[in-house]
């Protein structure tokens, strides 16, 4: 997957791109050529993350959750711009870990709202610029959780099969144009939103991998940067594993 510089003149919106996964994948297109557009609800990491990174880099404020603030960011997104050519969804939440019959019904709602439904805005926001361009690369960043469901993580491992199941439709939807729209399913990886989950459940995912450890961000942002190439030009619709073996299909 060397794809250094293959992403010279696009354009390209990482949600949640301010720190963990996100990050690792800002950084990826920008080593690759690709201006990023930093969409991120902590506007402060985001500017921290952009400071860091250069010019090839610039933060907005977004609530995924929020369809107009989707609508307003891409807007100020596309004047600033002009285009967006890669759209990856990353910005997602854990949610507390318990029983299904114990899961406050609030808590439900917010790990729909973020997980599941801010990709939907996203994609609803950029998918009209991508066709009028005729291009674009769509990568949500689902989990092995939303192909197998972890127990304890009955909202999580929901929200990750609804955003595999958008993936699939979406992808069916623009298969005539060149937009391709794949989802990553990743097993846990070591950053921030552990902090959300407990001990047990840590150990309880890293137990089920056949290779015995967690995912490392850049990993994860290499296979990104191949779903969100130029290269991926036929595969859409796809769920691409990435689970140190533990994916049953």
């Amino acid at each position: 997957m060397a794809n250094t510089g293959s992403f010279g003149g696009q354009v390209a919106v990482v949600t949640g791109g301010a720190q963990g996964i996100g990050r690792a994948i800002v950084d990826r297109f920008v080593r690759d050529g690709a201006k990023v557009a930093i969409w991120d609800r902590d506007i402060n990491l985001a500017k921290q993350a952009a400071a860091e990174i250069g010019a090839s880099a610039k933060p907005y404020a977004v609530d995924v959750g929020d369809a107009k603030s989707v609508d307003t960011v891409c807007e100020m997104t596309l004047k600033e711009f002009g285009r967006i050519d890669i759209l990856v969804n990353n910005a997602g939440i854990a949610g507390p870990t318990a029983k299904l019959w114990e899961y406050p019904i609030t808590e439900l709602q917010a790990t729909m709202r973020v997980n599941f439904e801010g990709p939907f805005n996203c994609c609803h926001a950029v998918v009209p610029a991508m066709i009028t361009q005729n291009y674009g690369r769509i990568v949500n960043i689902a989990s092995i959780a939303g192909k197998e469901g972890n127990p304890n993580a009955s909202a999580y491992s929901a929200s990750k099969a609804a955003l595999i199941g958008l993936t699939k439709s979406l992808g069916k939807e623009l298969a005539t144009y060149d937009i391709a729209v794949n989802a990553i399913a990743p097993a846990v990886a070591r950053t921030a939103i552990l902090g959300q989950t407990t001990q047990a459940h840590i150990d309880y995912m890293v137990a089920r991998i056949p290779r015995g450890r967690t995912v490392e961000v850049q990993e994860i942002a290499a296979l990104v940067a191949w779903a969100a190439s130029r290269e991926c030009s036929f595969t859409t619709g796809f769920v691409f594993d990435i689970s140190g073996g533990r994916a049953t299909y």
